[in-house]
């Protein structure tokens, strides 16, 4: 197998590289991006009826936005509690638009490895193709077998390439289509509690 690898020229090695990275970036996101990490079961329901209490105190705000990204947002809208509901939504986008791009984080690398992975392959075949043709000059056709095993060693980078980009790619669109389920659902709360504020500014 090491011998294959091999077989297909130094571009291999970028694509090695590549591959332990996007492993790395695959396996923080799967943890980091867990359901309990990212939105606590039963948080919204908590923060409403700490929202309709007469107090909250200012530890409990500050436990909450260290507890998950959810409890961040949730609690940038409690400590402004007390302002007009326009003021409280610009700071829930504001915070909701850091928690974004940190949820996001290392996606960008993901799917710049799923585009870049098959045209190093691409790059690696035709390197293996001029070095075959320019030994054809020199000594001629020669064995054929030798040839066809040539054009086999040179296709065998565009294969590593595909076969690196394919899980890639479809781990960048799995984690971005996550992520944009998480926003919805943590701006769906954000409003829930926004109108639970106002409510009690009325009263």
């Amino acid at each position: 197998m090491l011998e294959l690898l091999m077989s297909g020229g130094w571009v291999m090695l970028p694509l090695l590289i590549l591959a332990v990275v996007a492993t790395a970036i695959a396996l923080e996101r799967f943890w980091t991006l867990r359901r309990s990490e990212v939105i606590p079961h039963g948080i919204g329901l908590e923060i409403e009826h700490w929202s309709r209490g007469k107090t909250l105190e200012i530890g409990e705000i500050q436990r909450l936005r260290q507890d998950s990204p959810m409890g961040e947002l949730l609690a940038a809208a409690l400590l402004v509690r007390h302002k007009p509901r326009d003021v409280i939504k610009e700071r829930i986008e504001d915070v909701g638009r850091h928690i974004t791009h940190d949820l996001n984080r290392f996606l960008p690398t993901l799917g710049t490895i799923a585009s870049v992975a098959p045209l190093l392959g691409l790059l690696g075949t035709v390197i293996g193709m001029i070095q075959m043709f320019l030994t054809i000059l020199s000594t001629g056709v020669g064995d054929a077998n030798q040839l066809a095993g040539g054009i086999g060693q040179a296709l065998i980078s565009t294969a590593a390439g595909l076969c690196l980009a394919i899980p890639a790619l479809l781990l960048h669109r799995y984690f971005r289509g996550r992520v944009t389920g998480y926003v919805i659902e943590m701006e769906k709360v954000a409003i829930n509690l926004l109108d639970v504020l106002e409510a009690r500014q009325a009263d």
